[in-house]
């Protein structure tokens, strides 16, 4: 009878070792879900994700006043970031060449410091080649203090070889926390 009961102590504490490594490996998965998406994207091109910062030289970018793009601006954020986040403008109009910048706000309405990092994705994914940033707040985390609130800049052109059927472009941005990544950390981050 004691073999019985030795064999389920055994059982059920390679049980409990299998649950407690699965629970460490989502739990590892989970905290490096931003940085794989980001990589992923950047590499296949998935869900409209857009380069890096652009130099934008005004002698080498031409405007072409004959055309018009809209350009819609959209913002949320990913499940448990309790920021206000929001664009303060929901589209501009354009012409393709024209460097144009438009607002984000911010506010950290809870108690404590708080490090943010956008990701940004364009729709249609056809467009994500014309769109060119020079400036955005996507490129570094944002830090803000308990209850602050900023403006953040991001300036942009449309390349003018935008195929002619798109006329509309979306350009969205998801806010992550990132705080925990920075955790024991005496990085200084600073709002752009």
């Amino acid at each position: 009878m004691a073999d019985k009961s030795d064999k389920q102590v055994m059982s059920s504490g390679k049980v409990v070792a299998k649950l407690s490594l699965l629970t460490v490996g989502m739990f590892g998965f989970g905290f490096l879900l931003v940085p794989i998406y980001s990589v992923i994207c950047e590499l296949t091109g998935l869900n409209g994700k857009t380069g890096g910062r652009y130099q934008y030289q005004q002698a080498q970018v031409a405007v072409d006043e004959s055309r018009e793009v809209t350009v819609q601006f959209l913002a949320s954020n990913n499940a448990g970031m309790a920021w206000e986040f929001r664009p303060m403008q929901h589209q501009v109009t354009l012409h393709p060449g024209e460097l144009t910048e438009v607002k984000f706000y911010a506010r950290n309405p809870t108690a404590q410091r708080m490090i943010a990092q956008a990701v940004p994705s364009v729709a249609p994914a056809r467009s994500v080649d014309y769109l060119h940033k020079t400036e955005c707040f996507c490129f570094t985390q944002q830090a803000l203090d308990a209850g602050e609130a900023v403006e953040m800049p991001l300036i942009f052109f449309i390349d003018r070889d935008l195929p002619e059927d798109v006329s509309k472009l979306t350009l969205s941005y998801t806010l992550f926390d990132v705080t925990q990544n920075f955790a024991g950390k005496s990085q200084a981050l600073s709002v752009n």
